[in-house]
């Protein structure tokens, strides 16, 4: 397919044209192209950098038509990189597909017995296993590992973290050495020094980041992506924690404080990106969501939209709009800087050359 676009290139914020031919993006006329715009705004293929193709919504595991239709979801929202955060399926059938986002996997979560949710990662029964473990996912994923730091530990009755300092060090250390970095869940305070001087590379969610913290990230350029759509089900979690009440409290403070948490951690520098948790308790397709989270938490609607595209791209090592590059954008009819009702309704999302217009939000049809 050749194609010919004219518009607001982001983030340049520059009205040039384009053209695509063999599923590549050119700056030079391509003879023969169809004109598909001639106004609008052009963005580099989204990103939801905290994905879960794999785990059903509700709970438990998909099977390959499933995660297919999660992968179509996030096509047609725009969201064409997926950093899948965790999942209980092999999902590198969806590589065969040209008509599905591209998916950078972290293998599956790890965790220890009764402290993650059941069925979806690897237990270790000892802690000392962990660093073996973490290299053995290291070379199955696509460069990430995903740890579980914290999780509620019923004999406390509060949040906990999993591992030891020590153990935590080894473990990060022999990701690095097999060229992957590595992820954590974490939603409250304990776990997140450990994590950090550990040298984690990335946390997820950081609820319970303080000042200190922070700045402990900025030193060693640790990335957060606090999935802020999906922290606003904490006081469904601590309704549903009854018999933990010191836990439900504390998971009601966390999500009271995030977006003051998520925009100090911006105003110190700590570099953040977008996503949604999508998977579980969090629908697929609503990245537009997060972006308008982002934008209330401190970000700019720039610096907002940047977490979710061009910046994202950066930090994953993937090209944005570029000679040569893979034809990934998404393109508006206004600025998706202007606010959520934009952003969740592109014109048009071209994956690798070929055009998938906008879904009737009634009918479901093209």
């Amino acid at each position: 397919m050749r194609l010919h676009l004219r518009g607001v290139v982001l983030p340049d914020d520059e009205v040039r044209d384009l053209w695509v031919h063999d599923g590549t993006i050119s700056f030079e006329p391509v003879r023969d192209a169809e004109t598909l715009c001639r106004t609008g705004w052009i963005v580099p293929g989204l990103v939801d950098a905290h994905c879960h193709v794999g785990i059903r919504y509700g709970g438990g595991h998909t099977d390959r038509d499933g995660a297919v239709a999660q992968a179509e979801i996030e096509r047609d929202a725009g969201a064409l990189l997926l950093r899948d955060a965790g999942s209980p399926i092999d999902t590198r059938f969806i590589d065969e597909r040209a008509d599905l986002p591209r998916i950078i996997r972290a293998g599956r979560h790890i965790a220890r017995p009764k402290r993650y949710i059941r069925e979806l990662g690897i237990e270790l029964d000892d802690e000392r296993d962990l660093p073996r473990i973490v290299a053995d996912q290291a070379r199955l994923g696509d460069g990430w590992v995903k740890i579980v730091g914290d999780w509620i530990d019923r004999s406390v009755g509060d949040l906990r973290p999993l591992w030891s300092d020590a153990v935590l060090k080894e473990a990060i250390d022999a990701a690095h050495r097999e060229g992957a970095r590595v992820t954590a869940h974490v939603f409250g305070e304990d776990a997140l020094p450990g994590l950090i001087e550990a040298g984690i590379d990335c946390l997820e969610h950081g609820t319970g980041l303080t000042d200190d913290t922070i700045d402990m990230m900025v030193r060693h350029g640790t990335a957060l992506v606090p999935t802020l759509i999906n922290i606003d089900t904490f006081p469904e979690i601590a309704d549903s924690a009854t018999k933990f009440p010191v836990y439900a409290a504390h998971m009601r403070d966390l999500h009271r404080r995030v977006r003051e948490t998520v925009g100090d951690a911006h105003a110190a520098g700590v570099p953040i990106y977008a996503g949604t948790d999508a998977g579980g308790s969090i629908r697929h397709g609503r990245i537009a969501d997060e972006i308008d989270a982002l934008a209330g938490a401190g970000l700019s609607r720039h610096e907002a939209l940047a977490a979710a595209s061009w910046r994202a791209r950066d930090w994953l090592g993937r090209p944005d709009i570029e000679a040569g590059a893979p034809a990934d954008f998404v393109v508006y009819e206004a600025d998706p800087r202007t606010g959520r009702d934009v952003l969740d309704a592109p014109a048009f999302v071209v994956l690798r050359g070929r055009v998938y217009p906008r879904r009737d939000p009634v009918t479901g049809h093209r």
